[in-house]
């Protein structure tokens, strides 16, 4: 008898992946319904891949960042706009004013540190483990992250078995 588990037939790891990546999307939905208006103190760090299909990123932040950039939603930010696939938004770089399209697939992580809350993401299925990238500098003014136990963390890994 073998310790090996079948492969699935069914593709849990998407379907908790996409989930996930919904959770961002309903989040960054009220805030665009709110007007922009982020709720007391919550803001948002938002990795994503820079070269993944239908991320729309300035040419000079894509040379910065050629694999992966953090942005940060908190007081400078405005025409957020959230489609069911991906979200728009425009941002100010060392004063100047960017446009970015990321879809939600591009996602590698979002972080409220106001609360303590964070998910993190598959790399999407041919992709390498990311490399360690600065933050992006957009001008906004990110508060430290609270000290915690990372008891709000979810970190989903669907690594195959061998």
């Amino acid at each position: 008898m073998s310790d090996e588990l079948p492969d699935s037939l069914i593709p849990y790891d998407e379907i908790v992946q996409e989930a996930l990546r919904a959770v961002v999307g309903r989040v960054l939905g009220q805030v665009e319904s709110s007007g922009g208006d982020l709720p007391g103190t919550h803001h948002f760090y938002i990795t994503f891949k820079t070269q993944a299909p239908g991320v729309s990123v300035p040419k000079h932040l894509t040379e910065r960042f050629p694999d992966e950039m953090t942005i940060v939603l908190q007081n400078k930010f405005w025409d957020l706009k959230v489609e069911p696939t991906l979200f728009r938004v425009s941002l100010t770089f060392n004063q100047v004013p960017a446009q970015l399209v990321i879809p939600f697939g591009a996602i590698t992580a979002f972080v409220d540190p106001a609360v303590n809350f964070a998910l993190q993401f598959q790399a999407q299925e041919g992709d390498e483990e990311p490399e360690p990238h600065e933050e992006a500098e957009n001008d906004a003014t990110p508060s430290p992250a609270p000290a915690g136990d990372g008891s709000n963390v979810v970190t989903v890994d669907f690594g195959k078995r061998k």
